[in-house]
């Protein structure tokens, strides 16, 4: 009764807790943070210095008396203490630095992980300062975000490339029916780009570059027109400064590993899924979701490699906060159906 009351003063918030980008959407106001899942500490104490935006600047920037931390690793709490502190940071921000009444909190989570990882998403959020937590895996809120017919006798299929993971489930009459999660997402294709750089041109850069590098030229699929870039960073052997030119071909070879095992993850869902449900797919396809999605060409690779229409959605980084959007604003109905998925 208390916590219903509580209810009625309260801003519930959804959360979409990314690797690479934390969203926190708020009840009757929409998506209203988008900031970095990066937190600066200082070394010594590990008290907080900044959070999101003001912290990735100093990604790679840092003196040695302040650390920047990414507390999120392959879609799970790699720091426990970090991940508190930096979702206490965005509830209190998205409730307008109240730390009363309490909000409820809908956080979407990986949906391979253990029942220990997702304990620990909903103690951080407990101790951040969440009434309730509920938790809803990332693959059905992408769903539920993208706007699929998700409790339809129909198959649904969604894949979510993020920053620790790609999610792909096949959902229908609201449970999912197939669900994939593989730590293999950003991430991992700027680690490709890194290491690419490195052994091609002994040529030695940071996170941020790399990410520069993807958004810029990267392609899944040759492009009509093939664009370049110059890069900076240290040459290994020399030790000093270096810029050289490169092009999205060279990329797109440097992330084709990665890239393949989203595709392989795709086809193995697919072999999985019913009869009757593959029909469906036959004549949907399925919808892409994530910052993944937005590399050029992956919708038409995973066409060609599937047969299948590939859309990706409108909004592709929101997809996940939007969902949990969708789940708080109607939680009598999602309640029960979130502790059965």
């Amino acid at each position: 009764m208390f916590n219903q009351l509580l209810g009625l003063f309260s801003n519930d918030i959804g959360i979409d807790l990314g690797t690479a980008n934390t969203l926190v959407y708020v009840k009757d106001k929409g998506i209203v943070l988008r900031e970095p899942s990066v937190v600066a500490v200082y070394t010594n104490s590990r008290r907080v210095r900044a959070v999101g935006d003001e912290a990735k600047v100093m990604l790679g920037r840092t003196p040695g008396s302040i650390t920047a931390i990414r507390p999120m690793k392959d879609g799970v709490i790699a720091d426990f203490d970090i991940t508190e502190a930096m979702l206490r940071y965005f509830i209190r921000k998205a409730n307008g630095g109240k730390t009363f009444p309490q909000p409820s909190v809908c956080i979407a989570i990986p949906s391979g992980i253990t029942e220990v990882e997702k304990r620990a998403v909903m103690e951080s959020a407990t101790h951040a300062g969440a009434r309730e937590v509920h938790t809803i895996p990332e693959p059905f809120a992408a769903a539920l975000g993208v706007g699929l017919p998700v409790d339809e006798p129909a198959a649904n299929m969604i894949v979510d490339i993020g920053g620790g993971t790609t999610e792909i489930a096949i959902i229908s009459l609201n449970g999912i029916v197939f669900s994939k999660s593989i730590r293999v997402a950003g991430d991992e294709i700027d680690l490709a780009i890194i290491n690419y750089m490195k052994r091609a041109y002994n040529l030695l850069i940071g996170e941020r570059t790399a990410e520069e590098i993807k958004m810029t030229i990267g392609s899944a699929y040759p492009l009509d027109q093939e664009l370049s870039m110059e890069v900076k960073g240290r040459d290994s052997v020399a030790g000093l400064p270096k810029t050289i030119h490169i092009t999205s071909q060279e990329i797109r070879e440097a992330m084709a590993d990665t890239i393949g095992a989203i595709v392989e993850a795709v086809r193995i869902t697919l072999e999985r899924c019913p009869p009757e449900l593959s029909a469906d797919l036959v004549d949907r396809g399925f919808v892409m979701a994530g910052g993944g999605s937005l590399i050029r060409g992956v919708d038409k690779l995973l066409s060609e490699k599937t047969g299948l229409a590939v859309t990706v959605s409108d909004d592709p980084l929101s997809a996940v906060a939007n969902g949990t959007g969708v789940f708080i604003n109607n939680i009598e109905d999602y309640r029960r159906i979130a502790a059965d998925l």
